[in-house]
């Protein structure tokens, strides 16, 4: 079980995946917010009944499942309908997330969260990582990958902490302004601290 978990956020286009990823490669467990989420209104969920209940049953697909296109639509640009969207999930999204942290083997898992520092999240953790870009190449890369709009991306930025928020929360940092072959030293470099780091927690513990 992990008893030491291990936050790691950032803007999108970031590249939290890629990390992520790089830290899999270790044999570290990953919590995925973005998976989670998924789980909790799948179908048969008490999640997705509350969902339906609140926005009838054309927020569905044709199989049953969330139409999560449509979903965005109704509460992207209306606040209210967003809270309450939040107020149902997050606290799933939150317990599951802890619940799967604790259970992971090894000595440490990493939680993923896309909005850690907005919803409040890294006092969960013990420590938090964020990877770091500068904001052009957040709209760049987003608008590559994303196939979308220029201001499309300035929403969805505008919408985010900023990035000093993030660096001013943050415990180690990762660059991913470089080539990705800059990133497998800089997460090999943090394993062995997040491995020092939680054996030291667990023999305070008593663990």
């Amino acid at each position: 079980m992990s008893q030491y978990i291990v936050g790691l956020t950032g803007g999108i286009g970031s590249g939290k995946s890629q990390v992520s990823a790089l830290f899999e490669q270790l044999d570290v467990s990953v919590i995925d917010a973005d998976i989670i989420a998924r789980e909790v209104v799948a179908p048969g969920s008490a999640g997705l009944a509350a969902i339906v209940d609140h926005f009838g049953a054309d927020i569905l697909t044709q199989a049953g499942e969330l139409d999560r296109t449509a979903l965005r639509e109704r509460v992207f640009n209306d606040e209210a309908e967003r809270q309450w969207l939040n107020a149902l999930t997050h606290p799933l999204i939150r317990q599951t997330m802890i619940t799967q942290c604790q259970a992971a083997p090894g000595d440490y898992a990493l939680m993923v969260v896309p909005l850690m520092v907005e919803n409040g999240l890294h006092t969960l953790v013990d420590r938090l990582l964020v990877v770091d870009v500068p904001e052009q190449q957040q709209r760049d890369r987003t608008a590559a990958r994303d196939n979308s709009q220029g201001s499309e991306v300035d929403k969805i930025i505008a919408r985010q902490a900023s990035r000093d928020a993030r660096l001013a929360v943050a415990d180690d940092v990762i660059d991913n302004s470089g080539p990705i072959e800059a990133l497998a030293p800089q997460v090999q470099r943090l394993h062995q601290h997040y491995l020092t780091l939680a054996r030291n927690h667990s023999s305070a513990s008593g663990l």
